[in-house]
């Protein structure tokens, strides 16, 4: 104990006093944290223009690859991949539909085929966004048969992947 500087019994030391103001509520952080947090509440339920957007959701009990085929451009395009896992689901057109028809073509974590389609188009074994649809093979890409999916020209449009082909 250092007896040239005498303190009161009641005076905390310099070390304790500085560890209670570090336990003291950050308030003003806390508001900033709440400001926040109201603001995007606000935006996801405010009642201005609806997101539109093509959402498949995975009602099976296994892990799903997906590819997407659409216009874009007056010119097919395929887009994949989307791993969906089992009862999740994953929005793959972000912006409002332009074409009643979508197709979609899925395969389990094996690469085997778990829709049944009939409209085939070019997919490959890696991330890709194919122009066009004919001559797969001789591009270097794959053919697969795509399931047709009439979204009846609605602008937002949901697919629920289940363990049986539509």
């Amino acid at each position: 104990m250092d007896l040239r500087s005498p303190r009161s019994l009641c005076q905390p030391s310099p070390r304790k006093q500085r560890s209670r103001i570090g336990f003291l509520p950050d308030f003003s952080g806390r508001m900033k944290l709440a400001a926040l947090l109201g603001a995007v509440l606000l935006s996801i339920l405010s009642p201005s223009k609806a997101h539109a957007e093509f959402t498949v959701c995975n009602q099976t009990l296994d892990v799903v690859n997906l590819a997407v085929g659409q216009k874009v451009d007056n010119a097919d395009q395929t887009d994949g991949w989307w791993t969906i896992g089992a009862n999740q689901c994953v929005n793959v057109i972000r912006e409002e539909l332009a074409n009643r028809y979508i197709y979609l073509y899925a395969t389990d974590v094996f690469g085997h085929a778990i829709l049944n389609g009939s409209t085939e188009m070019c997919i490959d074994r890696r991330r890709f966004s194919i122009r066009g649809i004919d001559e797969c093979w001789q591009r270097g890409h794959i053919a697969a048969r795509f399931v047709e999916v009439d979204t009846l020209e609605q602008v937002r449009w949901t697919y629920f992947l289940t363990g049986s082909s539509p």
